[in-house]
């Protein structure tokens, strides 16, 4: 894109600062966050699809090798009606969507560097996307997009760290502030997407969500005079990687151990996604009077609170930390908050489950269950990704950033199994599940806090344990 600029040219570019952090980071920002408005947009109408439509005669019938995929799905799980099928179908895209990022790790690592990797990745999804348009090609698309996400998410998220020395303090904020790009696109999506969708019909939103995916594609082919050179360009400088050290393989034991509570915290909150949004089509008073507008929120617009919330609150929850200094939680003690404030927001649909009136709550109660759950999923989600980029060896960083993302898989995979017992279970019984399980996540890292300290320095630098 840029072959008149001379090495010295490149890295006064690429060292060349906004708003006190490097200017790949808002590039970074602007793809990630297209990227996750195709998510979300055809995440917010995947569950309402398949219930309202494409599981239904004579529309399943159309869709090439839906039944013998049920038929295997059966098999494993027993008889699955419309919503358990439609549950389990959304658990093992949004499972596999983070299991692929380990061998597009290992691949950016190894053989195309990450660049390269990210650009193959999202013209895959952004194909997948258009796909999903025509309801004969659904179950291709979604291996389309498997694909795609797995090339593209871990090396997206390790160019944003490798933007920073290891020592530099921004790291923790660079990530936080990523994160709301990440979410800018998820609340944009279900309000563009989710309406197209609802109101024009399911294809045009899907469509939407391919026009995202190449708008992220095109931003990012722009931008490449300012990202970091590729790990796998840094490492065939003539010498193969130095072997892994015992402080190497101690990092990644700490990752390890904490990859069993982290899958729990997302098996809960994947929810939302899934038997939340038929809690908010079919058990929700949606009904609402506000200045001018009166009449009932759409089903796909409360997956836009959760996103929105993020980056309303992510510059107070900086600015917090910032304020503690030195009494800043550790960041395994961040991620147990995290998963304790998901335990307390199902706690509130527990509630208002339980003293819904005539099987309906108000959408106060749901509204409520964001807020808390929003503020968990920032003292988690970024922080551990930041966690990784900084203790995770430089030679394995991409494939290791694939395994923690595999915290997803098994979450997602899990959260479509939990939310097959939706249709059979009384509302306040899930919802109480749910919370036992976040709970249990967040007790588990709270009793491997000692533990952890022995086998990852993970704020050595800054003179912080974990």
């Amino acid at each position: 894109m840029h072959p008149t600029l001379s090495s010295a040219e490149t890295s006064y570019v690429r060292s060349a600062q906004l708003f006190g952090h490097p200017r790949g980071l808002s590039f970074l920002f602007a793809t990630e966050m297209w990227e996750r408005f195709s998510y979300y947009g055809m995440r917010a109408l995947l569950v309402l699809y398949m219930t309202k439509f494409l599981l239904l005669p004579p529309h399943a019938g159309n869709v090439l090798g839906l039944a013998a995929f049920h038929r295997a799905l059966e098999f494993v799980f027993g008889p699955l009606d419309l919503q358990p099928l439609a549950s389990q179908i959304y658990g093992f895209y949004t499972g596999l969507v983070y299991l692929t990022p380990i061998f597009g790790g290992l691949l950016a690592d190894r053989v195309w560097g990450q660049r390269r990797t990210v650009i193959v990745g999202a013209a895959l999804m952004a194909l997948g996307h258009f796909m999903m348009a025509f309801e004969a090609l659904f179950l291709i698309a979604l291996l389309i997009l498997i694909l795609g996400n797995g090339a593209f998410k871990p090396n997206i998220s390790t160019q944003v760290g490798a933007l920073y020395a290891p020592a530099d303090r921004r790291r923790d904020r660079a990530f936080s502030i990523f994160y709301v790009g990440i979410n800018l696109g998820a609340f944009l999506a279900p309000l563009v997407c989710g309406t197209l969708g609802e109101d024009y019909g399911w294809h045009y939103g899907f469509a939407a969500a391919g026009v995202g995916m190449t708008t992220g594609l095109l931003v990012y082919v722009y931008a490449s005079r300012y990202l970091p050179p590729d790990q796998f360009t840094r490492s065939r400088g003539g010498d193969k990687p130095a072997p892994l050290t015992r402080s190497d393989w101690r990092a990644i034991a700490g990752l390890l151990v904490l990859f069993l509570p982290v899958t729990l915290f997302w098996a809960t909150y994947e929810q939302q996604g899934n038997t939340i949004v038929l809690w908010a089509d079919r058990f929700t008073d949606r009904s609402i009077n506000l200045f001018l507008w009166r009449g009932e929120i759409p089903v796909t617009w409360f997956q836009a609170i959760n996103p929105f919330m993020i980056f309303a609150f992510t510059p107070f929850i900086v600015a917090l930390w910032r304020r503690q200094g030195a009494g800043e939680p550790s960041t395994v003690a961040k991620m147990a908050i995290g998963c304790f404030l998901n335990a307390a927001s199902f706690l509130v649909l527990f509630v208002a489950a339980h003293f819904a009136v005539a099987d309906k709550a108000s959408w106060l109660w749901l509204f409520g269950y964001f807020v808390v759950l929003t503020v968990g999923e920032l003292y988690l989600s970024p922080t551990s990704l930041s966690l990784v980029t900084k203790i995770a060896p430089a030679s394995v960083l991409s494939m290791m950033m694939g395994i923690w993302l595999a915290t997803s898989f098994t979450g997602n995979f899990l959260a479509g199994y939990l939310g097959s017992f939706w249709s059979a279970m009384d509302k306040a019984s899930f919802f109480l599940l749910c919370a036992v399980i976040a709970g249990l996540a967040g007790g588990l890292i709270a009793l491997l806090h000692r533990p952890l300290r022995n086998l990852i320095a993970e704020d050595q630098s800054i003179g912080r344990p974990a």
